[in-house]
């Protein structure tokens, strides 16, 4: 009986939509802009990093699409690079998820989640928020599915809601700054400059969780056809309201005001709503990251799980509770994110974060390459749209991405790409000590 339980998929395509929803929606869209001011005052190609970003997560999205159809496992990168180029690149994709992929970004939405908290009530001190939210969220997902799932799918619903609003009252602002979503003379070149190859790392980020329902795949309802539609439909609806958004926010308020500083929901919402209204918003935003941060540390801990179950050294990852939870996952967890949230700032915690799952996902598109002509007679519920035009667009624009990154933030694009190859080598030397254990 209890077997059974444990094996009952009970993500239905509504809940695995809205963890892709939750995933994709929070920190970088609410935060992006304002360094991305640094480099870029033109609204057209501020815009078109938001077009760019998108069409790039949805080629990633159509490709991620037919390998989950195909090896319908959870794990993402872990067991779709295991299974298309080879484990010792699935042990790195899966290490870079369970670190940087999902810690990273819980604790990222959970400073941003302190900042406007912050923001509204200055009383509040945005460390010990940020910490309290991570912990919170780890007893309930650690602890119960159902109450997990229930608390994901209602604050998804508050999160588009919210955005609706801004949106709308920001195109009806009675005094809107004069802008033009038209090229300019010199837009153009600034598209191909390095200023806008290292915002689309930001971009990137902001799109981070195109992803997500491959890391659940093993508890998603006929996850075949529902993988991929929560995925594709997830990414359009999440490119629509980002390019309304920004616009609203460069529409609605001075450039001058947002130019290097992290809450520009809440400066936008001044403008828009005044200062009583902005902070109302504000809380709607606090909501937003919370929403953000659940889904974040609900998935991650199901990486470390799958690869528990893969590897005899890390098998005490692989533990579960009697509803199916990965617990010693959840606790590991809990701990890389209290060193990030106590060791790292913003900025370092999101450049280290994107450039390293810019290489784990190009690797995992390539993988889609490599799979087709090792295993042609493999079943494929679904087939890339495009192909192999999208995923290679896919590959090419994020390798453009990485080597202006490693010639601009020469720094930050080393630890990225040093935490993948660390994870490599952890993968051989674990298999070494297999082996010394057999002897």
């Amino acid at each position: 009986m209890r077997q059974s339980k444990r094996n009952k998929r009970h993500i239905s395509i509504w809940t695995a939509s809205a963890f892709v929803i939750s995933s994709m929606i929070g920190t970088g869209v609410f935060t992006s802009l304002g360094f991305q001011l640094n480099d870029l005052q033109s609204i057209f190609p501020l815009l078109m990093l938001w077009v760019i970003g998108g069409f790039i997560a949805l080629f990633g999205a159509l490709a991620y699409s037919e390998l989950a159809a195909a090896l319908p496992r959870s794990g993402g990168e872990y067991h779709l690079l295991s299974q298309s180029i080879h484990p010792s690149l699935g042990f790195a994709g899966g290490l870079v998820s369970a670190t940087v992929g999902f810690s990273a970004p819980a604790v990222l939405a959970a400073m941003a989640l302190g900042k406007y908290l912050s923001a509204v009530f200055p009383v509040l001190d945005a460390t010990i928020i940020a910490t309290s939210s991570v912990i919170i969220f780890h007893l309930i997902h650690g602890n119960s599915i159902r109450i997990g799932t229930f608390i994901q799918d209602g604050t998804t619903v508050i999160k588009i809601a919210l955005i609706l609003l801004f949106i709308i009252m920001g195109l009806i602002n009675t005094t809107p700054q004069d802008i033009s979503i038209f090229p300019k003379v010199g837009d153009i070149k600034l598209l191909f400059s390095s200023g806008f190859a290292i915002s689309l790392v930001w971009v990137s980020y902001a799109y981070t969780g195109w992803n997500s329902s491959v890391y659940i795949a093993g508890e998603v309802v006929d996850p075949k056809i529902n993988i991929p539609k929560s995925l594709l439909l997830s990414t359009v609806f999440v490119m629509v309201l980002y390019v309304l958004l920004n616009y609203v926010f460069l529409y609605s308020t001075p450039k001058s005001l947002m130019i290097n500083e992290l809450e520009v929901g809440y400066i936008a919402g001044v403008n828009i709503f005044g200062e009583v209204g902005a902070k109302i918003i504000g809380l709607g935003i606090a909501i937003l990251l919370i929403s953000t941060v659940s889904s974040y540390i609900f998935i991650g801990p199901r990486i470390m799980q799958v690869m528990g179950e893969d590897h005899k050294y890390l098998h005490f990852l692989s533990k579960k509770n009697d509803e199916g939870i990965p617990v010693i996952a959840f606790c590991v967890q809990l701990i890389i994110c209290m060193i990030f949230i106590l060791s790292s700032s913003f900025e370092q915690v999101l450049l280290y974060t994107g450039i390293s799952l810019i290489i784990s996902t190009t690797m995992t598109v390539l993988g889609l390459f490599v799979l087709r002509i090792r295993k042609p007679e493999l079943d494929r519920p679904y087939k890339v749209w495009g192909y192999p035009f999208t995923p290679a667009i896919f590959i090419i624009l994020n390798t453009w991405i990485l080597f202006y990154t490693f010639r601009i933030q020469l720094f930050e694009s080393l630890i990225g790409f040093g935490i993948v190859i660390i994870s490599i080598g952890i993968y051989y030397f674990g298999n070494m000590l297999k082996k010394e254990t057999v002897k």
